[in-house]
């Protein structure tokens, strides 16, 4: 299958069923079940899911993190997040609550390229990622590969507690990195 021939939705439809089938309740599986971790798209800031022109100063500010403290920093290097600032901050246009500050490894690259979201290919703006890179993802595919076997560490510090929303707090908490 190439990239032309996916539908989109197609994974959205899958990913809400396999929240609901593993126990996640509906209004968690249907609000975080838009997949747009996506780097930004070519000369955009973050394409389709980004924020809207009329945010004005920095959104993330007031924003906490799983353990109830100030939302630390997930990655400058690459950068990530929905607001392109380094923090897994979110807002009411973000519809996959890209929350989760996880530290990528080679299974869940690869479990999110099976599902037609390609975090390792390189284009204009974006590295692409590596196995030990930090990016915000979303809450939902987080989630999606934990029922799998194949969610990454989670860095708590940096994690949004919106993330809780759309993903088992006590599972996140536990794919703490040491």
């Amino acid at each position: 299958m190439t990239a032309k021939d996916r539908r989109p939705g197609l994974g959205s439809a899958f990913l809400v069923a396999a929240l609901l089938a593993s126990g996640v309740p509906a209004a968690r599986a249907a609000g975080g079940s838009r997949d747009c971790a996506s780097p930004p798209a070519a000369g955009g800031s973050g394409g389709s899911c980004g924020p809207s022109s009329a945010d004005d100063g920095h959104p993330g500010s007031s924003q906490r993190n799983l353990r109830g403290g100030e939302l630390a920093v997930c990655s400058t290097q690459p950068m990530t997040g929905w607001f392109r600032d380094g923090r897994c901050a979110t807002d009411e246009q973000d519809r996959g609550s890209h929350t989760v500050c996880a530290v990528v490894d080679d299974a869940f690259l690869s479990f999110t390229r099976d599902r037609g979201n390609d975090l390792v290919a390189p284009r204009e703006g974006f590295p692409g990622l590596r196995a030990g890179d930090r990016w915000c993802l979303c809450a939902a595919r987080w989630e999606e590969a934990r029922i799998a076997g194949k969610a990454p560490r989670v860095v708590v510090e940096a994690t949004n507690e919106a993330a809780a929303r759309a993903a088992d707090r006590a599972a996140l908490l536990a794919a703490a990195v040491p």
